[in-house]
Order: C-alpha cells, then sequence, then structure tokens
C-alpha cells in the first residue's frame, strides 16, 4: 500500500489532473460547448422549434446576398478602423507612457501607473455613459464658449465621420492602462547591464531605445497586439452604451460584434426576426479570422531566448 500510495504521488503519474479537473469542466461547459454549438449552430436556418439543416448556405449568403453582405462587409471595415486605431494610438502610448515610467529618474513611479492604471477598472458600460454625456452638446456648449473654446461644443457622436473615431479615442483612454502595464513588466526584466554598456558607449535615450529596448520587447509587442486584435473584433459594450446596437449615425458605428447581436439574437430591421443561423455564422467567420491572425503574429514575434 506504501508503495503504491509513492507511486501516485510521483511527478510522472496523473495525480495533477485532479488540480485542473475543476477548471477544465467550467472551460468547457462555458467556453468550449458553447463555441462548437455555434459552428453546428451556423449550418441551420430558423427558429430552434423549426430548425433546419442548410449546410454552408448562411456563409454563401453572407456574402452573396446584398442585404447581409452589405451589413457585413461595413461592419467588417467598421471594426477594422476600430482596431487600427487602437493599434496606433493605444498601444503606442502605452510604450511611451512605459518607457517613461521606468526611466531612472522617474519619481512618483507608482502614483502615475495607478493614474494610468485606474480607467482599466471602471465599468465600460458607465464609462460610456459618462463619455456621451460629457461629449453631448447640451452640456459642453455653454462651459467651453465660457473659455473661447465653442468650435469643441459639437455633436461628436452624432456625425458618421467623427462618431466611430470618438469612441474608439474613449475606448484607448480607458484601456491604455493594459499595455503600459505589460510594457512595464517587460522593460523591468532587460537586463541593466545592457544599458550601462549603452551609456558608456555614449548611446541617447532614444538609441537605447530604438536598439535595446524595442528588439526586446518583441514578443511583448506580440502579445499586446493579439489582445487588442481579439478584444477589438469583439468590442460591444462600448458601442452599445456610446451610439446603440442600431449603429448609429447610419451604420458608421455598427461592428461585428453589434451586428452578430441584431441578426442572431435580437432581429435585424426591418423584419425585426432573429436568424440564430446566420448570427452563428457571423459568430464562426470572425472566430476563424481571429485565430489565424493571432496565429500568425504569434509566430511572428516569437523570438528564441
Amino acid at each position: 500500500m506504501k508503495r503504491s500510495r509513492n507511486a501516485s504521488l510521483h511527478p510522472g503519474g496523473s495525480y495533477w489532473i485532479w488540480y485542473i479537473l475543476p477548471a477544465l469542466v467550467v472551460y468547457c461547459m462555458f467556453m468550449a460547448y458553447p463555441l462548437f454549438d455555434s459552428i453546428r449552430l451556423s449550418l441551420y436556418t430558423g427558429s430552434s422549434a423549426n430548425r433546419e439543416f442548410v449546410g454552408f448556405d448562411n456563409f454563401v449568403r453572407l456574402f452573396t446576398d446584398e442585404f447581409y453582405s452589405s451589413l457585413y462587409l461595413n461592419a467588417f471595415k467598421n471594426n477594422t478602423i476600430f482596431f487600427m486605431i487602437h493599434m496606433l494610438v493605444q498601444n503606442v502610448l502605452g510604450l511611451l507612457f512605459a518607457n517613461i515610467l521606468t526611466s531612472a529618474r522617474m519619481r512618483g513611479r507608482k502614483m502615475y501607473q495607478a493614474i494610468i492604471f485606474a480607467p482599466v477598472t471602471f465599468a465600460i458600460v458607465v464609462t460610456g455613459y459618462i463619455w456621451k454625456l460629457l461629449l453631448s452638446p447640451t452640456w459642453t456648449t455653454e462651459p467651453l464658449t465660457g473659455i473661447g473654446l465653442q468650435a469643441l461644443a459639437q455633436p461628436w457622436l452624432g456625425r458618421e465621420g467623427t462618431a466611430l473615431i470618438v469612441i474608439s479615442l474613449v475606448s484607448c483612454w480607458q484601456w491604455v492602462g493594459i499595455p503600459t502595464v505589460l510594457f512595464v513588466v517587460g522593460m523591468q526584466n532587460i537586463s541593466e547591464d545592457l544599458y550601462e554598456a549603452a551609456y558608456i558607449d555614449g548611446a541617447s535615450v532614444w538609441q537605447i531605445f530604438w536598439k535595446i529596448k524595442l528588439p526586446l520587447l518583441k514578443p511583448v509587442v506580440g502579445i499586446v497586439a493579439i489582445l487588442t486584435f481579439v478584444n477589438n473584433y469583439n468590442a460591444f459594450d462600448i458601442i452599445v452604451s456610446m451610439a446603440n446596437l442600431n449603429g448609429y449615425p447610419l451604420g458608421a458605428t455598427d461592428l461585428l460584434g453589434t451586428l452578430f447581436y441584431r441578426i442572431g439574437i435580437g432581429g435585424q430591421h426591418p423584419l425585426g426576426i432573429p436568424n440564430p443561423g446566420m448570427g452563428a455564422a457571423i459568430a464562426t467567420i470572425t472566430f476563424v479570422f481571429l485565430a489565424v491572425i493571432s496565429f500568425v503574429v504569434l509566430r511572428a514575434t516569437r523570438t528564441k531566448e
């Protein structure tokens, strides 16, 4: 009995399965099963009471039917703009903030880190509604006029050309703390000997950043890019709270998340009848797209020790 017990506790044994089993069960129930069931649902049409197998017809209609294809391509275009703004604003600012926060001469580092990260802790819907009020001309016209900035009192969320950009910038403001923290950790893991050798050789601050920090941060840049990519192409809450589910104004803020909800769950105007199969097809294509791009980025940014 003693030998049997010791064998079960040996690293080569299977006792470790009991430690991961609870998390595995939760993952299968709430992540894996809904994912595969969504893929299965994309092969059907109709409601749950009258469902018919149609194979890949939903996918074909999504790209060939004028009604669905126009909605999908518009949402995909808006989502790409939304993502690019985050990459160019949120992640670049996060890299800049991290470089400043890891500077040897930086004082009050912890306080500034807390200030930058604080918006991440706010509820997305609450943040969206507050910014919607702050950007409303009803609230801003008088104060801005009083300080000579009446030109800024515009209906930013009511114009096709500015609504998505403004919402994207608000989202960047809220989430810039995530890449900042990741870049700070990455920079802190770089050996101080490299910095000291560069200073001895007469390298400037920017030369150290471009020649030492950025190349060694390549894996972190890849992780940040993947997180931004996946989260932005699944964005939903911020759009609903600052615009609406219909992509106001005139579809300018319609993303893949709101399009999926409107078609698969809520029912697309003017019919107003949900089409779960078409919604599942949109979700499946988005999943495949995210998986492929994430794999490519991960492979491209992976470096040897």
